[in-house]
């Protein structure tokens, strides 16, 4: 099964809030479906090697290096740190972990 890309339904009987005329503001989105799910595989467990890489293709229909390009823009994304606070800030202090031993 493959998560689309598509942005999810307007929230509310009114449909989103007018933002001008060019739209919500990034910043002002929600998560994409695929954003979602990325972040949802992050929060797993897994069992042994090459168990997460087939989740990632199994799941997402993405190749493992799309899945940490995407998971790497997310760790930056303040959306991604409001939907799930404790998954984004566990990757970035792995981050800062990783990059102080080099």
């Amino acid at each position: 099964m493959t998560a689309p890309d598509a942005e999810p339904a307007p929230a509310g009987p009114g449909g989103p809030e007018p933002s001008g005329p060019a739209g919500p503001s990034p910043a002002d989105r929600e998560l994409s479906v695929r954003e979602r799910a990325v972040l949802a595989l992050e929060r797993r467990s897994w069992a042994g090697p090459g168990a997460k890489e087939r989740a990632i293709r199994e799941e997402l229909g993405i190749s493992p290096v799309r899945y940490f390009q995407l998971l790497n823009a997310l760790i930056e994304d303040e959306r991604a740190l409001r939907e799930d606070p404790v998954t984004v800030n566990r990757l970035r202090r792995l981050r800062a972990a990783r990059r102080e031993r080099r």
